[in-house]
C-alpha cells in the first residue's frame, strides 16, 4: 500500500475580503479570493500562474499574515499539519517561511544590503552570503551599497539571496526574476530547485510560464481569485490537450511560441463576479450548468480541475 505523502502547506476553501467604505460611512465587504485551494509538499516547486489580479500575491500575504487590518481571512490554512494562526504566522515568518517580495521597496533604504541579507542570525552568514551574491552575478562591492544604489535587477537578486539565507522550509517567491538577465533568472531558479531537491519547498508566483515549467513540479492556475487547475508542470510542455481547464488551455495558446492567441472578454472584477463558474462568460464550452452553479474540484489525469467540461 502506497504511503500518503505528508503535506507542508495545505490550503482549502480560502477566502479573503476587504472591508471598505462604499457611500459615506456605509461599509461593504469586497471578496477578492474565494474557494481557493493549494497543497505544497516537501521537495517540490509549485508555480502559481494567472493574470494580474487573480489573487497570486494576495495568497502570499495571507500565508504570511501580512494583509492590512481591513482584510478578513476565512478557510483552512495549515502548515505542517497545524493551523496557521496569527501567532504562529508571526513565529514562522522570516524563519521557517520566507518571502521574496515582488516589490524591491521591502529593502531598508537606510541599511547596506550586505547587512540586510545577513539579518540577525549569529554568527553572521557572511561567507555564505558572498557565495550567493557571486552565483547571482552581484559584484563584491554590492554588500557595501544602499538599496538606492542598486538597479532593479540587482535589488531582486539581493532579495532572493536574503530569502535563501534564512534556511526556511518554505520560500514564497513572488515574481522574483523581472529585471534579471536570462542567465541570472535561470541561476536564481536553479537555486530554488536545489533547495527543493534538499527537501524544502518553493511557491513560485510568476507570469513567466515558460521559465517556470522548466523548474517546477506542478503548476496551479488562478483565475479571478480562485484555483481553476493544478497540473504537473510537464503538462504545459505537452500542449493544450494535456491540460484540463479551458483557461489553462487559453494561457498555453497565448504564449508567443504557440501563436499568441488571445481570448475574448476580461477577467471579472471583485464585486462584479458572475454566477456559477467565474470563467463561464469567456468559455467556449459553457453550458447552462456552468452559469448556474460553481463547479466542484475534480481529480482528472493526475491533476485537479474546477470545471464541468474539463476532462
Amino acid at each position: 500500500m502506497e504511503q500518503k505523502k505528508e503535506t507542508l502547506l495545505e490550503i482549502h476553501d480560502l477566502s479573503v475580503s476587504f472591508r471598505m467604505y462604499d457611500h459615506g460611512l456605509e461599509q461593504t465587504e469586497l471578496e477578492v479570493i474565494s474557494d481557493l485551494y493549494l497543497t505544497v509538499y516537501p521537495g517540490e516547486i509549485v508555480a502559481v500562474a494567472g493574470s494580474s489580479g487573480s489573487g497570486k500575491s494576495l495568497l502570499a500575504s495571507a500565508i504570511l499574515g501580512i494583509l492590512p487590518d481591513n482584510a478578513a481571512v476565512h478557510g483552512h490554512l495549515h502548515y505542517k499539519g497545524q493551523e496557521l494562526t496569527k501567532e504562529r504566522q508571526e513565529q514562522l515568518r522570516g524563519t521557517e517561511i520566507a518571502l521574496v517580495p515582488q516589490s524591491v521597496a521591502f529593502l531598508d533604504p537606510l541599511m547596506k544590503v550586505g547587512a540586510q541579507a545577513d539579518g540577525h542570525r549569529k554568527p553572521f552568514p557572511t561567507d555564505r552570503r558572498k557565495k550567493l551574491f557571486k552565483r547571482l552575478g552581484l559584484p563584491d562591492k554590492t554588500e557595501l551599497l544602499y538599496p538606492f544604489q542598486l538597479s532593479g535587477g540587482m535589488a531582486r537578486r539581493v532579495l532572493v539571496s536574503t530569502a535563501l539565507l534564512t534556511d526556511a522550509e518554505l520560500v514564497i517567491a513572488d515574481e522574483p526574476t523581472p529585471g534579471m538577465s536570462l542567465e541570472q533568472a535561470l541561476e536564481a531558479l536553479r537555486m530554488f530547485r536545489e533547495m527543493a531537491d534538499n527537501g524544502k519547498a518553493v511557491i513560485l508566483i510568476t507570469h513567466d510560464i515558460d521559465l517556470a515549467v522548466e523548474f517546477a513540479d506542478r503548476v496551479a492556475v488562478f483565475y479571478a481569485g480562485t484555483t481553476v487547475e493544478t497540473a504537473p508542470a510537464s503538462d504545459f510542455q505537452k500542449g493544450p490537450d494535456a491540460l484540463r481547464h479551458p483557461y489553462s488551455q487559453a494561457l498555453w495558446r497565448a504564449l508567443p511560441q504557440n501563436g499568441f492567441t488571445p481570448i475574448t472578454g476580461f477577467q471579472p472584477y471583485a464585486g462584479a463576479m458572475p454566477a456559477g463558474c467565474l470563467f463561464a462568460p469567456r468559455c467556449p464550452y459553457k453550458t447552462e450548468q456552468c452559469t448556474n452553479a460553481v463547479p466542484p474540484v475534480r481529480e482528472i489525469r493526475g491533476g485537479e480541475v474546477r470545471c464541468y467540461y474539463g476532462a
